[in-house]
């Protein structure tokens, strides 16, 4: 089975959760962390009000995030779907369609966007953001730049987009963005090892860390992948592990807890796994681990519910004006 994951810095990669092969403990001694903690104190930056109340507006409640971060490729397939090319003219028609959908803002808190569409206009000449603004929809911006081949790991990944990071986002919160997406991701079948959780950890905390310096609150997002046959209680265990690794370095980085939101996967069996666990139980198993992992401080939880909005939208030939 092929395996993606992700890196760890200074660990060795034979080192894997689980079991008896626990993660190395961090060299120094808990009286040197603490005294290092302490002389490293959250700044009060010039967005940490602004960051504080754009958390609070996305996670208000009965209302969601809607994800139209799709790349131009996957745009492109969509188009191709329904018999029209995937030009710019098409990917701006199809993301109209999406934002302009009347009563949006009453259920959409936050719309997240593929950098082509954040400078995108409507036909009539008005700006997306501008749009989105209207119905009270705070713009987001993806800001990773996918996956790659991790070194040294146990055939896992890692995510990249740190290089050139804050004057990307500087320009993103320009054009009007204010929250920001970054998905790295953790597989179980590939350990997952040491370095690979690390590297994830520490990935979130810096884009974390770099987007609020710039007036973007983060989401977090480490997805457990849903690949492999083990049980609930093994997803349970690495998902504890993770968190405490990214709030860890969250922390590390100065990381304004009530500015960002998180993103978690839903604790679950692996797909292969002989035993499906029902509603209750991974409702059951999500909540605890978010319970003994999830600071206070954070304003918001979203999970993610991925609906296929293009085959019915696409579909709407009364609206819809192919190029």
């Amino acid at each position: 089975m092929a395996c993606v994951s992700f890196a760890k810095l200074n660990a060795p990669s034979s080192s894997w959760i689980g079991g008896q092969q626990s993660l190395p403990q961090r060299s120094g001694s808990s009286a040197r962390l603490a005294t290092r903690r302490v002389s490293l104190p959250i700044r009060a930056g010039a967005y940490t009000d602004e960051l504080i109340k754009t958390a609070k507006t996305i996670a208000s409640p009965g209302r969601g995030i809607l994800a139209i971060d799709e790349s131009n490729a996957t745009c492109g397939k969509r188009l191709s779907s329904i018999g029209l090319d995937n030009t710019e003219p098409n990917r701006q028609a199809y993301r109209q369609l999406l934002l302009t959908t009347p009563g949006l803002g009453e259920y959409i808190s936050g719309a997240i966007l593929f950098e082509e569409t954040l400078y995108q206009s409507t036909t009539d000449g008005k700006k997306f953001v501008d749009v989105l603004h209207d119905q009270k929809i705070v713009p987001g911006i993806k800001v990773d730049k996918g996956l790659v081949p991790l070194p040294g790991s146990n055939n896992e990944s890692w995510c990249q987009g740190l290089d050139g990071l804050s004057s990307r986002s500087a320009e993103y919160y320009k054009q009007g963005a204010r929250f920001a997406k970054w998905r790295t991701v953790v597989s179980i079948p590939c350990g997952p090892s040491a370095l690979a959780v690390k590297e994830a950890a520490w990935g979130l905390a810096r884009y974390a860390a770099i987007s609020q310096d710039n007036g973007l609150v983060p989401i977090v997002e480490p997805e457990i992948l849903l690949d492999g046959d083990h049980p609930i209680g093994r997803t349970l265990e690495v998902a504890e592990k993770v968190w405490a690794e990214v709030f860890y370095y969250l922390a590390e980085n100065n990381v304004i807890f009530e500015g960002i939101l998180l993103k978690p996967s839903m604790v679950t069996p692996g797909a292969e796994h002989k035993e499906r666990a029902n509603p209750e139980t991974i409702a059951k198993y999500t909540l605890t681990m978010l319970k003994r992992r999830v600071p206070p401080a954070v304003p918001g939880i979203m999970v993610f519910a991925f609906v296929h909005l293009c085959s019915f939208c696409l579909e709407d030939s009364r609206r819809w004006k192919p190029h």
